[in-house]
């Protein structure tokens, strides 16, 4: 349960940082100050922000090729948030089973996306994973003929 309200605080903190264009240390901190959480609960967020601030540009990658005929910037900033999470725990995490990734990414978004975001998030996360064990794939291939 303390991941996720860690998923839930990095979510809010995320989408402050998108709206008010703040660093994550400051953006964590100020809503800390005013709504406190538990140490445990904190650090976890913390290095669900940075994980995803510092691959942003690879998770973006993959949102926008399982999202097909949608620029990023026209998903709902709450959804986008969800998937970057998710994606983040999936690939870049070794503690957490993609599984339950998805899993709590789909509890979040329907809790606070819209009443398709469930759905959404779950195709999107689905294709994402495909995605990445197709480069894996790959990338076992080229190493095995090299």
């Amino acid at each position: 349960m303390r991941r996720r309200k860690a998923r839930e605080l990095a979510l809010r903190i995320l989408y402050q940082m998108e709206t008010n264009k703040e660093n994550p240390k400051t953006a964590l901190e100020r809503y800390c100050k005013i709504f406190p959480y538990n140490d445990e609960v904190v650090r976890y967020a913390q290095s669900l922000i940075i994980g995803v601030t510092e691959h942003r540009g690879t998770i973006d990658g993959y949102i926008e090729r399982a999202s097909e005929n949608w620029r990023l910037e026209r998903i709902s900033m709450v959804d986008r948030n969800v998937l970057r999470i998710a994606i983040f725990e999936m690939l870049f995490s070794n503690d957490v089973p993609q599984k339950v990734a998805i899993d709590e990414a789909i509890e979040i978004g329907k809790k606070y996306g819209n009443e398709e975001s469930g759905d959404y998030i779950n195709g999107i996360l689905d294709r994402v994973l495909k995605d990445y064990h197709s480069q894996e794939d790959i990338q076992k291939r080229l190493t095995q003929k090299g």
